[in-house]
């Protein structure tokens, strides 16, 4: 019961974060903002120093949180915000922490199965990520 809590709360919490991301993007037009946002939340979903996690290469990060005891639930959240992160890198004209992102998300999913797409950062890919998850 106690876990089921717990995950909830990391869910709800990581997408409100994705929500102001959105937001931070298209009403206040900062990408670079709401890559920051992302960030965040995956360091706080993850329980490990975002900064030191995200500089970390593809396939360290993917080791690192292997090992870190992250719930494999929660991985899904940060391929899919790692990607979108990467999204607004690119906007914001950060092209090497873009590669940077997508490369660390790729690696993710590859370690823990986790199929992405190109609408793995649609709206509606995260809604239904999103109505997924509050029905554990």
């Amino acid at each position: 019961m106690y876990e089921r809590d717990y995950l909830v709360r990391l869910f709800v919490e990581f997408a409100a974060a994705i929500r102001r991301s959105w937001e931070r993007e298209e009403g206040e037009e900062d990408p670079a903002g709401a890559a920051d946002l992302l960030e965040t939340a995956i360091g706080d979903a993850t329980e490990i120093d975002g900064a030191t996690l995200l500089s970390l290469a593809p396939e360290s990060i993917a080791a690192v949180l292997q090992v870190s005891e992250t719930d494999p639930r929660v991985i899904e959240y940060v391929v899919r915000s790692l990607l979108l992160a990467g999204t607004y890198r690119a906007q914001a004209g950060q092209g090497a922490l873009a590669a940077l992102r997508a490369g660390q998300a790729r690696a993710l999913a590859d370690a823990y199965g986790i199929e992405i797409d190109d609408e793995a950062t649609s709206r509606e890919s995260f809604e239904r990520l999103f109505e997924e998850s509050s029905r554990l």
